[in-house]
C-alpha cells in the first residue's frame, strides 16, 4: 500500500485521520520491508501488531507468517481492515485500546512477536506491560518516537539512560534501531521516528518475583533524578541494609541512580530479598 492507495481509502471513507489516537500512517515500502526483515519473521511465527491503521505493515506480515493479531483502536480502520483482507484466514483483528485489553487480559505471549508501528502516546506503556508479562514476547520491534527508542536503549552513564531503559532491559537484549524520515509517514509527524529491535534475554536475569521488587527499586532510584539514590531507597529499605547492600556490591554511596548499571540493579534486588 504506498500513499496514493492510503489516501484513496481515507477518501473512499470520508476518515479524517485523528491526531490524539497518534495517526501517522508509515507508506514507504523501503522502510516497511527493512521493520519485517527486523522481526525475522518466518511462517510459524505468531505476530501481535498493535495499530495496524490501513494495513500496510500488515500486508507485509500475512505474507510471511503464519497468524497476526491485530489491535486497533479507530472501529472506522477496523472496517477498511477487514475489507482489504477479508479473504485471509491468518489475520485476527481486534477493535480495542491496545494497552487496556493488555492489561486487562493477560495471556502467554512466549512464542509471539511484537512487528508495529505503535501509536507514540502509548508506546512506552505497552512496551513495558508486554516486557513484564508472565511470559513476554521473544521478540519487539516497533517503531517509536527516536528520543523514547534512544532512552530504550541507552547504557548507564549517558543522558538518555533512565526508568525506561532498566524496566525493558530486564528482559530485553537492545539490538539497534534505525531512523525514518518523516517524510515517509502521512501526515507527517511533528518528532523523528526510529524502528527499534528488542530480542528476550535466552534467560531471565531475576525472577517474577524478584522482578517486581527490581520494578519497586528502580522507580524509587529515579523518582528524584538529582538525589542521591541512598537517599530515596531509605525510604523503603532499612538504611543499615542498603549500606551493606552497596559496599557488597561496589555502589559508591553517594551514587545517583543514573549512573548505576543494570547488573548492579539486579544484584541490588537480589542482595534486598535475601531472607
Amino acid at each position: 500500500m504506498n500513499l496514493t492507495e492510503m489516501r484513496r481509502w481515507l477518501d473512499l471513507r470520508g476518515i479524517q485521520l485523528t491526531k490524539s489516537l497518534g495517526q501517522n500512517f508509515l507508506h514507504d515500502g523501503n522502510q516497511l520491508r527493512r521493520i519485517v526483515a527486523a522481526g525475522e519473521v518466518v511462517p510459524e511465527d505468531n505476530v501481535l501488531e498493535i495499530g495496524p491503521g490501513l494495513g500496510p505493515l500488515t500486508e507485509l506480515l500475512l505474507a510471511q507468517t503464519g497468524q497476526v493479531f491485530a489491535i486497533e483502536k479507530d472501529a472506522r480502520l477496523v472496517e477498511v481492515l477487514r475489507e482489504r483482507f477479508a479473504s485471509t484466514p491468518n489475520l485476527t483483528l481486534l477493535t480495542a485500546d491496545a494497552l487496556r485489553w493488555l492489561q486487562e487480559n493477560p495471556r502467554d505471549w512466549t512464542t509471539w512477536k511484537l512487528v508495529a508501528n505503535l501509536p507514540y502516546s502509548v508506546a512506552s506503556p505497552i512496551l513495558v506491560e508486554l516486557a513484564e508479562a508472565d511470559g513476554p514476547p521473544e521478540r519487539l520491534v516497533a517503531t517509536l518516537q527516536l528520543e523514547v527508542a534512544q532512552r530504550i536503549a541507552a547504557e548507564a552513564g549517558t543522558e538518555s539512560y533512565g526508568l525506561l531503559s532498566l524496566l525493558l532491559q530486564l528482559r530485553y537484549e537492545p539490538r539497534g534501531w534505525f531512523k525514518i524520515p518523516g517524510s515517509c509517514f502521512f501526515p507527517a509527524p511533528d518528532v523523528d521516528s526510529a524502528c527499534l529491535t528488542l530480542v528476550r534475554r535466552p534467560r531471565p536475569l531475576l525472577t517474577h518475583a524478584e522482578a517486581k521488587v527490581f520494578t519497586q527499586l528502580v522507580k524509587l532510584a529515579f523518582s528524584q533524578r538529582r538525589k542521591m539514590m541512598l537517599k530515596l531507597l531509605k525510604t523503603r529499605w532499612p538504611e543499615d541494609q542498603l549500606q551493606s547492600a552497596f559496599t557488597e556490591i561496589g555502589i559508591p554511596a553517594m551514587a545517583r541512580g543514573e549512573t548505576i548499571d543494570l547488573l548492579r540493579y539486579v544484584a541490588l534486588t537480589r542482595y534486598l530479598m535475601r531472607p
